[in-house]
């Protein structure tokens, strides 16, 4: 579904549901649709792209039929290579705050807790909120609760956090309301490097306890 928003933009919804394989042909029609001359910017989502076009170079009926064009032809050929990566965590402590009430409010076990979070491999939905934000999911059902009522002012670089039915890692220092059950040392973002971003969407991700 297309749907105009203002004179300039336009929404495409390929579904509504939060699943891997439609979230993979909302990556491969990004990278299409970045080939448009007239596109000036996109933002993909868990099931849409934003697309921004200068209306100056066409009109909105011309980019919805080549939208509509490139959509047809999305298969598992366009889909975008994807990477694994495996992330470090020092769970609990003053590294994860949260862990030990999150576990209470679960009713469990911090050590089930912090399996029941790194046993499960993830999938980089989109990325957003700060640079480099990976938003990643599903969370196991078990470990699901709303974001903190109160968010804090300040959450440290490298914060490994869930909230509602994802988990997601801090790249900077932020204000946030996520719960967060530990740390990790790498580095999501690097505004000094040609690859700025540790992950990309699409991307599959695993959580590592360490000591």
């Amino acid at each position: 579904m297309l749907k105009p928003l203002g004179d300039s933009a336009i929404l495409i919804q390929l579904g509504d549901t939060i699943d891997p394989a439609l979230n993979a042909r909302v990556h491969a029609l990004d990278t299409i649709l970045q080939t448009i001359p007239a596109i000036t910017e996109t933002v993909p989502a868990y099931c849409t792209v934003l697309v921004h076009y200068n209306p100056l170079a066409t009109t909105y009926n011309q980019i919805k039929n080549l939208i509509e064009e490139k959509i047809s032809l999305l298969d598992d050929s366009t889909h975008r290579p994807s990477r694994h990566l495996e992330i470090p965590v020092l769970y609990g402590g003053a590294s994860g705050p949260d862990l030990e009430p999150f576990a209470t409010t679960l009713a469990l076990s911090p050590s089930e807790l912090i399996r029941l979070h790194s046993e499960r491999e993830y999938t980089v939905y989109m990325m957003g909120f700060t640079p480099g934000f990976p938003y990643l999911g599903i969370l196991n059902e078990k470990l699901t609760l709303p974001r903190m009522s109160t968010p804090r002012t300040r959450v440290p670089a490298g914060s490994v956090a869930i909230a509602g039915s994802q988990t997601g890692i801090y790249p900077v220092d932020s204000p946030g309301g996520w719960h967060i059950l530990g740390h990790t040392p790498l580095k999501l973002f690097d505004p000094t490097s040609d690859n700025p971003f540790l992950f990309s969407p699409g991307d599959t991700v695993k959580f590592i306890p360490t000591n």
